[in-house]
């Protein structure tokens, strides 16, 4: 059957594609790889009702294309766990502690933080997060990592491990691995006067559940969306794009927007497509992370006057409260191969005696656990965008643009991934291939 429009991919960029060319009275059909849609939000329901976001959770105030959707789908916004009350606590090697400034800072240190902050958020002013690529020291910034711009300027290793626990937390990589222009062009995407501002970037959270949105789309879609179709080949021609299923049905449209993860897209045979844009999408990669979530009866780690918030030098990065008793964690890139080297039915156990040292013994007694190694899923290959110093050069100018009747969306082909991402790039593109008639 033809189409005007073949959606690739029912996460959240693909159902915010599909949701405004129908709305435009296109034709569409959205094919899914899975047999749910959602991609990385994905909820479960506890019996006492409450609801557990197993993926993707949390946004901004600057997170308009996202906020907008979820006004438009009637949902409810409230704030996240940045409105919790307590410390943060931080584990290491030494042990844990809670507030600021962290334990292993010295006199000085905190000071120096503040300074190398305050360069960090003026040197991301001369940054154009749609253009980077103008800069005029655009190969030194991205050539360079944050963690050795923080050392030419003779921060201590104090402030250094601060800002890479902090960027472990976010399981996007180690400030070693991780492009400074890539670092910079996210901050001025998001301008705050610190670095990474969690009320600016996480400070909202959907009351109905982040999946929810994503539930809510496909339920106006309906019948248009088709899951349990996996596209193993793709061939793009200006009067005829065909799409070809594993099991080898075929399919064909006017147009394709391709909403699937950098990792997966390149599972996918494409033909008709510049080199060059292959090449650009190709570079792109996924930070490889999981995500731990454990639902408990009562948030117990108040009774230590503690938020639940935590940055961790352990097999995990982070923890955080999704919601009441419910606490969410990651493992990051550089601590993924020791959890899946473990045997498959240790891990859980393991990851809750790492929360119990934050948090105490109750953290042992769950209600429920879920692992979700978004890594190593084949249909995601990732968590959020990496960008590696070299990165923002290799995937260059052609990022997050279209070669017609060949569109582009999802989460990577925004400055920092995330669920802003993907909704602002599946209604961009939506809203281009309608210009493009």
């Amino acid at each position: 059957m033809n189409h005007d429009v073949i959606v690739l991919g029912a996460g959240l960029a693909g159902l915010s594609a599909a949701r405004d060319l129908v709305h435009a009275g296109v034709d569409v059909l959205v094919v899914e790889a899975r047999e749910r849609v959602g991609g990385r939000v994905e909820q479960q329901q506890l019996p006492d009702g409450r609801l557990v976001q197993l993926g993707g959770e949390v946004v901004g105030r600057a997170h308009t294309a996202y906020l907008g959707l979820v006004e438009e789908l009637e949902l409810t916004l409230v704030p996240s766990y940045v409105a919790e009350p307590g410390l943060i606590a931080r584990a290491t090697p030494e042990g844990v502690s809670a507030g600021d400034p962290p334990h292993w800072f010295g006199p000085e240190d905190e000071a120096e933080h503040r300074k190398a902050t305050a360069e960090f958020v003026d040197l991301a002013r001369t940054v154009d997060p749609d253009d980077p690529w103008s800069h005029p020291d655009v190969a030194a910034l991205d050539g360079l990592s944050v963690g050795a711009w923080l050392r030419s300027r003779k921060a201590s290793p104090a402030v250094v491990r601060l800002w890479e626990i902090g960027a472990l937390g976010l399981a996007d990589g180690s400030i070693e691995r991780t492009s400074l222009l890539a670092a910079l062009r996210k901050q001025a995407a998001v301008p705050s006067a610190g670095h990474y501002d969690y009320e600016d970037w996480e400070g909202l959270r959907v009351a109905e559940g982040s999946a929810t949105v994503a539930l809510r789309m496909a339920e106006e879609l309906g019948p248009r969306v088709r899951l349990g179709a996996p596209v193993t080949a793709l061939d793009v021609r200006p009067d005829r794009c065909t799409v070809r299923l594993r099991g080898g049905e075929t399919l064909t449209a006017s147009a394709v927007v391709s909403a699937l993860p950098v990792g997966p897209l390149r599972d996918v045979t494409v033909t008709g497509v510049s080199d060059a844009r292959l090449a650009s999408l190709h570079a792109q990669r996924h930070a490889l992370a999981a995500k731990f979530v454990a639902a408990y009866r009562q948030p117990f780690w108040r009774e230590r006057g503690l938020s639940g918030l935590s940055e961790c030098e352990g097999v995990l990065g982070s923890t955080w409260p999704q919601s009441t008793a419910v606490l969410s964690a990651l493992v990051p890139p550089e601590r993924l191969g020791p959890l899946l080297g473990m045997p498959a039915q240790l891990r859980e156990r393991e990851l809750l005696s790492e929360i119990a040292v934050l948090y105490g013994p109750p953290a042992l007694d769950p209600l429920a656990a879920w692992l979700r190694c978004w890594g190593t899923d084949p249909w995601t290959q990732g968590y959020v965008t990496q960008w590696v110093p070299g990165d923002v050069q290799r995937v260059g100018p052609l990022h997050a643009t279209h070669e017609p009747p060949f569109y582009v969306c999802g989460s990577d082909q925004w400055v920092a991934g995330y669920m802003e991402g993907a909704v602002r790039t599946g209604r961009a593109a939506a809203k281009e291939a309608l210009r493009r008639g």
